[in-house]
């Protein structure tokens, strides 16, 4: 990739209108898409450009065009250097080759994906070797900085290829919580911990700067080790133009369930198959009833805390007498940690849960606007961007009393805080707001007028400051390019 010549700090093209070039950046995304992180860098490399900085993104990417895992796919209208993982899939070992399948912060026996602590230094060096080509074929080495997301092996292709630009590393909560457990201390399958949870501290201390969630600066800064001057806390921010409240009510919303679990289903069971779950027309008896439909978006991983959610429910039901629909959005295909939440739901007898699926992020906006409240119980979200997209449609939020989720949620005002891991808790909340309809909708409302403070343009003038202030420390390397430009 050749970056635009001649749109360098302070001058504009006089022609298209856009704001002076502020200077070149690459995010770098270690991860195939999937999850809020992909969709931070997304929303960031579409808003940049618009603010007067040259935007070019190097990431992960998984299967072929069109499907939401392609980089080229999901970051559709986006400069970006994909590196390619789908090739591993097939292989017996996906790390034992020149491009290793990435490593994740979560443990799940059996998944391509192995936890960083149980990937050996040969892995690693590979890992590093592709991130130097990928990150220079986006432009790495002319670049003003990078923003690199997450701490991974990125993180050292960087500082050993282009250790010229200064580094934003902005974290999403999973890294902290691997390196909690670490320090918890790790299972004997994690190796490599100790290496892994150096590494991370090192890469985070090599940054100029640190972003985390807002209320992750205590802990960031103690289990990374950094310094006060170099952490800032960073909101997500939501398009306030693509989640808007547009209720779907009566025979519009049940089509529109009928589609998604019917029609064209997305479930999946232990097989990871996609459609290997689907509904039949009588099944979809508790939407006809006219009563709410709850609603939960995410992974199927140990800390949104899935079996306690399917377990309160059941509760709920039992005491309502009447139907409850909780219909669970999400759940990367093949990927779960502990018990599949559709064994859970067997094996309590609940019925009203209905698995959607994973689903792509332009379709979320529907869906919730086909139901009335959003459910989260994590008991480890670094900030919880789904409950704002949620509160931007209209719904009042059920999440808990910790984390990110403590810091966007009024208890009493935009939805229900509970304690983490208090099953009785979600099931009385649960109850409360399925029964008076009033306060849920009321709570709904102020939901949705909290949420026009959390727009991106609200979050990419606090990000672009902070690229100012990066920019601004390396003065030598910036006017030497403009007298080449």
């Amino acid at each position: 990739m050749v970056w635009e010549s001649g749109k360098r700090r302070g001058r504009g093209d006089g022609v298209s209108g856009r704001p002076p070039a502020a200077g070149r950046v690459v995010l770098g995304l270690f991860f195939f898409p999937r999850g809020g992180s992909a969709q931070v860098a997304r929303e960031l490399a579409r808003a940049l450009p618009r603010a007067g900085w040259q935007a070019r993104l190097a990431a992960g990417s998984l299967g072929r065009s069109g499907e939401v895992t392609n980089a080229a796919s999901f970051f559709a209208g986006i400069e970006v250097e994909p590196l390619d993982y789908s090739p591993t899939l097939e292989l017996a070992d996906p790390l034992a080759v020149p491009v290793p399948f990435p490593p994740s912060y979560e443990d799940r026996p059996g998944a391509p994906d192995r936890v960083f602590a149980a990937v050996d230094d040969a892995a690693y060096e590979r890992l590093v070797g592709a991130w130097i080509e990928v990150l220079g074929r986006a432009g790495a080495g002319q670049a003003d900085l990078l923003h690199l997301h997450h701490l991974t092996p990125a993180n050292e292709a960087a500082a050993r290829a282009f250790g010229a630009p200064p580094v934003l590393g902005q974290l999403h909560g999973t890294e902290l919580a691997l390196l909690r457990a670490i320090q918890a201390g790790p299972p004997p399958s994690w190796r490599y911990a100790s290496r892994w949870a150096a590494r991370f501290r090192r890469w985070a201390q090599q940054c100029a700067l640190v972003v985390v969630p807002p209320g992750a600066e205590a802990e960031a800064g103690l289990l990374l080790g950094l310094k006060r001057g170099t952490l800032r806390s960073l909101p997500s921010g939501v398009d306030l133009e693509r989640f808007k409240a547009r209720p779907l009510a009566g025979e519009e919303r049940l089509a529109f369930w009928r589609r998604w679990l019917v029609e064209q289903p997305e479930g999946w069971d232990e097989s990871g198959r996609p459609g290997s779950v689907a509904y039949t027309d009588e099944q979809l008896a508790a939407f006809r009833s006219g009563g709410p439909v709850f609603l939960y978006v995410g992974r199927y991983t140990a800390v949104k805390r899935l079996p306690l959610l399917i377990a309160a429910h059941a509760r709920a039901c039992e005491r309502l007498g009447s139907p409850l629909p909780l219909v669970l959005v999400g759940g990367h295909p093949g990927e779960w940690e502990g018990e599949h939440p559709l064994a859970t739901a067997r094996r309590l007898g609940n019925r009203q849960v209905f698995l959607a699926g994973w689903r792509a992020h332009e379709e979320l906006p529907q869906a919730l606007n086909a139901a009335d409240l959003l459910v989260l119980p994590s008991v480890a979200e670094a900030f919880g961007l789904v409950l704002i997209e949620a509160m931007a449609c209209g719904l009042p939020v059920i999440a808990c009393r910790a984390h990110g989720p403590a810091a966007i949620v009024a208890d009493g005002k935009t939805g229900w805080l509970i304690p983490p891991d208090d099953q009785a808790s979600l099931t009385d909340a649960l109850v409360a707001a399925a029964t008076n309809h009033e306060e849920r909708r009321a709570r709904g409302r102020r939901a949705h007028a909290e949420s026009r403070h959390h727009g991106w343009p609200t979050t990419i003038r606090h990000l672009t400051l902070l690229y100012d202030e990066l920019a601004a420390l390396a003065p030598s390397r910036q006017t030497a390019r403009e007298q080449r430009s």
